[in-house]
């Protein structure tokens, strides 16, 4: 393996733990959520399959938290204010994820007609018309009202909002003219935190846009910044003080799991977030360093997967408990060699195609997944 690799891996070990294990979660909840194997399945397992249906959604907010703060290590590491190029990094960011989420999109369109013919379920989608294509291919599908193709795609469009506003939020504090601020970017940043979790998060009809979202990813661009060990002592309280307390008081207004869950994961973030492994750590790192690097191919293709093998294992397996449970773990480890295969062959080749210059690296994306319509964590 190649020095720099190996550094990576060193340094990004908790983050591909958590975008890894997250991604099985919302697999697994989506298995739980989108019949009918689960429908016979759960009377194996009942508390377990409900937990899963109502409760494993969540998940997503670890990929929120780590979004926020692999953008900040990458658009402002020492948290400085300042860009010069905005709109170019928010066009290098929609490329990186918009080309192989079209092509899972297109995946997801073919596994619902194929589904179609073998089974009648509320999962599966009618042909898709020209603007519902048009509105997936420019992210703008949960903006404009439009039904989701795919289980989880309202991701991957909030993701490239969040990380504009982050972008335009470091454009900005470095056009206020002046010397430099250190504490201006971190400061709109809690700002933004405050505002999104005392009010924009509480209303369920701004779900299709950042601000609702942008609490859990500043707490991880906060945490980011806490988490330099060269921070002064006055600098770090103050980020200490945002990154505990904004959610705090967030939560005693208005408890809600998921913002509790993005706290706890800003909060590992900052302890152990630039930890770096033993040199010798062995095959385990390979792992999870692997399942992390898949993870956003994993969300993306594993709900056409789940679909097809929901399908066949409506029309060709007995309705009994133990075989649709069978296809749920059939559907699970499919998920994972899609998500692999999808990387390989789709995923990666695209990027090549739609690469950036290394003078800019924007952060790595965060998977992850939720249902439809207003089912999920958001």
């Amino acid at each position: 393996m190649p020095a720099e690799n190996r550094e990576r891996n060193k340094q990004f070990v908790l983050i591909d733990l958590l975008k890894g294990g997250a991604a099985q979660l919302i697999v697994l909840h989506h298995l739980a959520f989108y019949g009918p194997m689960s429908d016979h399945a759960r009377l194996l397992l009942p508390a377990l399959v409900d937990w899963l249906y109502d409760h494993a959604r969540i998940a997503v907010q670890v990929f929120l938290v780590v979004g926020g703060f692999l953008a900040a290590k990458s658009l402002s590491p020492d948290g400085l204010p300042g860009m010069k190029h905005p709109l170019q990094l928010i066009q290098r960011r929609y490329l990186k994820l918009a080309p192989p989420f079209i092509a899972a999109m297109l995946l997801a369109v073919l596994a619902s007609a194929w589904a179609g013919s073998w089974m009648r379920h509320d999962s599966i989608s009618p042909p898709p018309t020209l603007v519902q294509l048009g509105a997936h291919a420019l992210l703008l599908h949960g903006v404009l009202g439009i039904e989701s193709l795919s289980a989880g795609a309202w991701y991957v469009a909030i993701d490239v909002q969040l990380y504009a506003l982050l972008t335009l939020l470091a454009w900005f504090s470095g056009r206020l003219g002046g010397q430099p601020r250190p504490w201006l970017m971190p400061g709109l940043v809690a700002v933004g935190v405050a505002a999104s979790l005392l009010h924009f998060n509480r209303d369920a009809d701004w779900d299709v846009w950042a601000p609702y979202f942008f609490g859990s990813y500043g707490l991880g661009a906060l945490a980011w910044w806490a988490s330099d060990p060269g921070r002064r002592p006055r600098a770090l309280a103050l980020l200490l003080a945002a990154l505990l307390l904004l959610p705090g008081v967030a939560l005693l207004l208005d408890f809600r799991s998921r913002i509790a869950l993005a706290l706890a994961v800003a909060c590992l973030l900052f302890l152990f977030g630039r930890r770096r492994p033993a040199s010798r750590a062995g095959s385990g790192l390979a792992v999870i360093h692997y399942t992390g690097k898949i993870s956003f191919s994993v969300f993306l293709v594993h709900f056409p997967v789940c679909l097809l093998v929901n399908a066949a294992f409506a029309r060709f397996v007995p309705e009994q408990a133990h075989a649709q449970a069978v296809g749920m773990l059939v559907a699970w480890i499919a998920s994972l060699l899609a998500g692999a295969a999808f990387f390989r062959w789709v995923e990666t080749p695209l990027g090549d195609v739609f690469s950036r210059p290394r003078s800019v690296v924007d952060g790595t994306v965060s998977v992850p997944a939720v249902t439809r319509p207003r089912h999920s964590a958001r």
